[in-house]
């Protein structure tokens, strides 16, 4: 028996993103000694107030069917977030709570495409954003941003791309690239998208990690509020990655509708779970700056160890947990680099073309291990490349 044709289209068009992941895995398993720098998985642990928090909820008996669009407390507490960050009136009428920020991808496209339309999504791209496109239904069409435009959006591709499009999705800070957009950008796709009347769909998972610059959210644009969708979740502000809860915000009229997709894909997300995140979020301004400082002195580190490496070229990350290295020098792609680095130098990291054609001859490296062994891993990656790039000069 054969799975549906839906489930056909989105098999094995993710490149193997997940391989180098997965063979770490398996190696740290088996016993061996590997960095594992591939996915945005904290080394830091929740902090055990959350886990006490939800542990006291439970033990209460808030253990049962929750409200579908999430308890309400919680609600009215991203809704007071949000407010004060866009300066957008937003109630918890404007509010779902999710299954994490993957629950909500899902949801809000399954809410928006019919079946065909043509959705528009940032390259390089979180690779689950052309499957959930696929799974809702949609065509998924990706707008590049190579390294040459700073890996930001550029407005003749957008504008030759938007007509006949349903949604646009973009992600700032952006995973895999740590580019964080500036206004003058989110402004653009903004203007692209009222005047294509496009609903735009804003992923804003690591709007708490921005190292230079600052975060903008496109709600908080003149006339953004009643076509825009913003994504959030407790895994990286929290290190909370496996409690699985995030959030929708977005014009009230579609958060009913999509209370009826909630209820026969989730029914929603457990009280206990909730009730943990309504104290982390009550407490955000201290967890949020305690989460975040190991990765902006790692950024330090890693700026540091690569200065002079000539070999390896790297655009500064703005925001995230990621760095983004150029590895062409290797004479290799980022995949057959990746395996390489791998094996001979047991360091894990996830190759370029996981996130897309736009990233390739690259690697990204996760800063989820502390400095020394992060440090080390990228002076095992530089000399590797610059190894391989003196053999093709001679």
């Amino acid at each position: 028996m054969q799975t549906s044709e839906k489930i056909q289209s989105m098999r094995g068009l993710d490149g193997g993103s997940w391989t180098p992941f997965l063979r770490a895995k398996e190696m740290l398993a088996a016993g061996e000694s590997v960095i594992d720098l591939t996915i945005g998985d904290h080394d830091i642990k929740t902090p055990p107030e959350l886990i006490q928090a939800m542990n006291r909820s439970a033990l209460s008996g808030r253990t049962g069917y929750a409200e579908i669009c999430g308890v309400p407390r919680l609600r009215e507490e991203i809704a007071q977030r949000i407010e004060s960050r866009t300066g957008i009136t937003t109630t918890e009428k404007n509010v779902v709570i999710t299954n994490g920020g993957q629950g909500a991808l899902i949801l809000i496209h399954l809410a928006l495409l019919n079946q065909g339309d043509k959705a528009l999504y940032g390259e390089p791209y979180y690779p689950t954003y052309p499957n959930t496109i696929r799974a809702a239904g949609g065509r998924p069409i990706a707008y590049p941003m190579p390294p040459e435009f700073g890996f930001q959006p550029n407005r003749s591709i957008l504008e030759s791309l938007a007509p006949g499009v349903r949604t646009i999705l973009f992600n700032s800070p952006n995973n895999p690239t740590g580019a964080v957009y500036p206004m003058e950008k989110i402004k653009l796709i903004a203007d692209v998208a009222q005047r294509h009347h496009l609903w735009v769909i804003s992923d804003e998972v690591y709007d708490t990690q921005v190292w230079q610059g600052e975060h903008v959210s496109i709600r908080s644009l003149k006339g953004m509020a009643d076509r825009c969708f913003v994504i959030g979740s407790m895994s990286k502000a929290f290190a909370m990655t496996g409690f699985r809860i995030g959030w929708l915000v977005g014009p009230e009229e579609v958060m009913q509708d999509i209370a009826e997709l909630i209820t026969v894909v989730t029914f929603g997300v457990p009280e206990f779970v909730q009730d943990a995140a309504l104290h982390a979020l009550q407490k955000s301004h201290e967890l949020e700056q305690q989460i975040a400082a190991p990765f902006k002195r790692r950024r330090a580190a890693a700026l540091e160890i690569l200065k002079g490496r000539n070999a390896v070229s790297l655009s500064p990350p703005d925001g995230a947990m990621y760095l983004m290295l150029n590895i062409r020098q290797s004479g290799m792609s980022g995949k057959d680099f990746a395996d390489l680095l791998l094996a001979r130098e047991r360091v894990a990291v996830m190759p370029g073309e996981s996130f897309g054609a736009t990233a390739s001859g690259h690697v990204r490296v996760a800063m989820t291990e502390n400095e020394d062994k992060l440090t080390d891993a990228l002076d095992r990656l530089a000399s590797l490349v610059e190894s391989l790039a003196n053999s093709n000069r001679t």
